[in-house]
C-alpha cells in the first residue's frame, strides 16, 4: 500500500464552533428544562447542537513535528497527514500515530562464519527512518521489529560473504581491511529487504568485530607470524639496497674488491642490518687469503 495526502483543514475554526455548538445546545436544554414549558423542538435541537459539537472534535487531531498520523474511516486507508499543527479531517475516523524521526538500531553480537568457515563475532548499527507510512503501518505487522529482525538477518548474510582477515591479499575484500565496502554492501542490501515495510535505511556500521573466543588465540599467533615475516621482508629488502649502495660508492670512490673481498663485505652488511642483536665487530689482522 502506497502513501497517500489525507483531506485536511486548519481545526481551529472546527474546534470554534464545537465549542459554540456544545455551549449553546447546553443553554438550550438547561434553559427548557428550567422553564415551566418545556418545548420538545428546542430540546431536541440542544441535543443536536451537542451531537453535531462530539462529531467534530472526533475530527480534530494534533500532529507533532516529526510525526505523521495515518487516518482511516471504519477500515479503509484515507489518506496520512505529515504536517504539524492542529488539523481537521473527515469525523469518526481513527487516528494512528506514526514517528518520521531518525533513529538507531544497534545489533546484538552475532556469532557467524565468515567465508573461510572461521567463527567470528559482528554486531552493526542501522540508522533508519519512516518514508512511507502506509506501508510501514499496513504492510508488516511491527515495522520496528521487522528492522530489527531484517538487520540482523543481513548483517549474518554479509558476514558470510567475506573472510575476516586476508592477510596480505590487496584484491580480496575483508570484514577486517574494507570497513567501508562491507557496510555499503550491507545498507544495499537491508535497503532491499525494507523497501516492503516503507523504510528508508541512512547509514550502517560495523561495531564489533572480532574472532570468536574458541579460536581467538591461534588467529592471534597467526597474525603476529604474519606480520613478523612482512617486517623481516621489508627489512631485507632495506638491507639489500643498502649494500648495493656501499659497494657501488665504493667502486666509485676508486676501491676495487675482488670477488671473495665483494661477498665477504656483503656477507658481513647484511648480517650487521638484518640481526635483530648488536653486532660484535671482529678485526681481521691477517689476509683473507694467508
Amino acid at each position: 500500500m502506497k502513501e497517500k495526502k489525507a483531506w485536511h483543514v486548519s481545526g481551529y475554526m472546527a474546534l470554534l464552533v464545537s465549542i459554540i455548538a456544545m455551549v449553546g445546545g447546553v443553554i438550550l436544554i438547561a434553559n427548557e428544562a428550567s422553564g415551566s414549558e418545556q418545548s420538545p423542538i428546542w430540546i431536541g435541537i440542544g441535543i443536536f447542537l451537542i451531537l453535531l459539537a462530539i462529531i467534530c472534535l472526533t475530527s480534530l487531531m494534533i500532529v507533532q513535528p516529526n510525526e505523521a498520523k495515518v487516518v482511516t474511516f471504519f477500515g479503509t486507508y484515507m489518506g496520512t497527514v505529515a504536517e504539524s499543527g492542529l488539523w481537521m479531517v473527515a469525523p469518526l475516523t481513527n487516528k494512528r500515530n506514526v514517528s518520521l524521526k531518525v533513529r538507531n538500531f544497534n545489533s546484538q553480537t552475532l556469532k557467524v562464519n565468515d567465508a573461510e568457515g572461521n567463527p567470528v563475532e559482528i554486531g552493526a548499527v542501522v540508522v533508519f527512518k519512516v518514508q512511507d507510512t502506509a506501508s510501514a503501518t499496513f504492510d508488516v505487522d511491527n515495522y520496528e521489529r521487522f528492522v530489527e529482525i531484517q538487520s540482523e538477518t543481513a548483517v549474518r548474510h554479509i558476514a558470510a560473504q567475506y573472510p575476516y582477515d586476508t592477510f596480505g591479499t590487496d584484491d580480496i575484500l575483508s570484514l577486517r581491511g574494507n570497513a567501508d565496502e562491507v557496510a555499503a554492501e550491507l545498507l544495499k542490501e537491508l535497503q532491499t529487504r525494507l523497501v516492503v515495510a516503507g523504510v528508508q535505511v541512512l547509514e550502517t556500521r560495523l561495531t564489533h568485530l572480532a574472532y570468536a573466543p574458541e579460536i581467538a588465540s591461534a588467529m592471534l599467533q597467526r597474525q603476529q607470524a604474519m606480520a613478523i615475516v612482512s617486517a623481516r621482508q621489508k627489512i631485507v629488502e632495506g638491507a639489500v639496497g643498502m649494500v648495493d649502495m656501499a659497494l657501488k660508492q665504493l667502486e666509485e670512490n676508486g676501491i676495487e674488491l675482488d670477488t671473495e673481498r665483494r661477498a665477504a663485505m656483503v656477507n658481513n652488511l647484511m648480517v650487521v642490518i638484518v640481526s635483530d642483536r648488536s653486532a660484535t665487530p671482529v678485526i681481521n689482522t691477517g689476509s683473507l687469503y694467508s
